[in-house]
């Protein structure tokens, strides 16, 4: 069953999405990790898209369908299905994936979107940090480091994105609803969307998500 995840940011795509990797094997595939990883390693890629992550506008379609169509390149196929995270976020990425994944005869068989009040996505993303040093991922509120600022498992120090400072985190926001509704029109009318709630503890978003896809998958079977 491969899926799209969507949903605003802090919903919790990527979260799902890395356990349906680690847990039920899915292929993951997130655009948002591959273009922070490029401006980690300050390749071109990365210097190119720096500007646009830190000012929460979108990085160009055509530089993000092409890091698409490169991972599913990579993808194994068989039983092993892929989790598209965040993406598409506009109708010419929508459009542009069909294209991509038409080339390959490959298909989606789900969109979920996530859905969670503004108030609270605000209060998640604001209170997000990450490891400088091995990246991993904190929160002040459900997941703090066992000495503030500092990271459990190597020591590094933890610093706060630019995309997750509350000023971008709106304007991130107010660009994601701009941008949903067409989308959400879209998969609505292909009978692919879904919606899933999206407040309370990862556990209980990712516990709902198995239930659902454990129901979708009875009836395309019934």
């Amino acid at each position: 069953m491969n899926l799209i995840l969507l949903g605003p940011p802090g919903a919790g795509k990527g979260t799902c999405a890395r356990m349906l990797a680690d847990k039920k094997n899915f292929f993951h595939i997130s655009t948002g990790d591959i273009l922070r990883e490029e401006v980690k390693k300050g390749t071109s890629l990365g210097q190119n898209v720096r500007n646009y992550m830190e000012s929460g506008k979108l990085v160009a379609d055509e530089v993000i369908l092409d890091i698409i169509e490169q991972r599913l390149e990579n993808w194994s196929g068989g039983d092993k299905s892929f989790v598209l995270d965040g993406f598409p976020r506009t109708m010419a990425q929508a459009e542009g994936l069909e294209s991509v994944l038409q080339k390959k005869h490959l298909f989606i068989n789900q969109v979920i979107l996530l859905d969670v009040p503004e108030g609270e996505l605000i209060r998640r993303l604001s209170s997000r940090r990450v490891c400088g040093n091995c990246g991993a991922n904190y929160n002040l509120i459900s997941q703090p480091p066992k000495i503030p600022d500092v990271c459990d498992y190597c020591g590094g120090k933890l610093y706060q994105r630019e995309d997750d400072r509350e000023e971008t985190v709106r304007n991130r926001l107010r660009i994601y609803q701009q941008e949903i509704q067409p989308l959400v029109d879209h998969y609505t009318n292909k009978s692919l969307l879904v919606r899933l709630d999206g407040e309370g503890t990862i556990d209980d978003v990712f516990q709902r998500l198995l239930t659902l896809l454990q129901l979708l998958k009875k009836d395309d079977y019934s």
